[in-house]
Formats: C-alpha cells, sequence, structure tokens
C-alpha cells in the first residue's frame, strides 16, 4: 500500500491556517490600517491555507473510498 501524503498535508495545511485565521481576527485592526492599505492579511492567508487543507483532505477521503481493498489488506 502506498502512502497517501494528503491526509498530512491536508490537516497540517487546515491547523496552520486556522491558527493564523484565528492571530488575524484577534489582532488590532489599526495596524492592519496603516500597514496593509486595511486589508488582513492574516484572515486572508489562513482562509487560504484552511481551504487548501479541507481540498486535501476531500481529495484523501475521495481516494480511500474509491480504491479497493488489496489482497495484503485482507
Amino acid at each position: 500500500m502506498i502512502f497517501d501524503v494528503r491526509l498530512p498535508i491536508g490537516l497540517l495545511f487546515l491547523a496552520i491556517g486556522l491558527l493564523v485565521a484565528a492571530v488575524g481576527l484577534t489582532g488590532d485592526p489599526k495596524v492592519f490600517e496603516a500597514h496593509s492599505a486595511g486589508l488582513n492579511i492574516d484572515v486572508v492567508w489562513g482562509g487560504v491555507m484552511a481551504g487548501f487543507g479541507a481540498v486535501m483532505l476531500v481529495l484523501a477521503a475521495i481516494h480511500r473510498r474509491h480504491t479497493p481493498p488489496s489482497a495484503d489488506e485482507g
């Protein structure tokens, strides 16, 4: 059986993305207004990372569901 790297990559990106988004949501809005033209970069990229992680987890689940069991797995 080949190791499917989508599962740990998905978990990693989902966890880090949620942490980055949480930091952005709890941060001081005045900092974002002064440094990034009012755009909260942490929330945006945290969402992108969490979305990528969720896509990887969905792809891993689809692959696991559609892969027939091999003779070695019993």
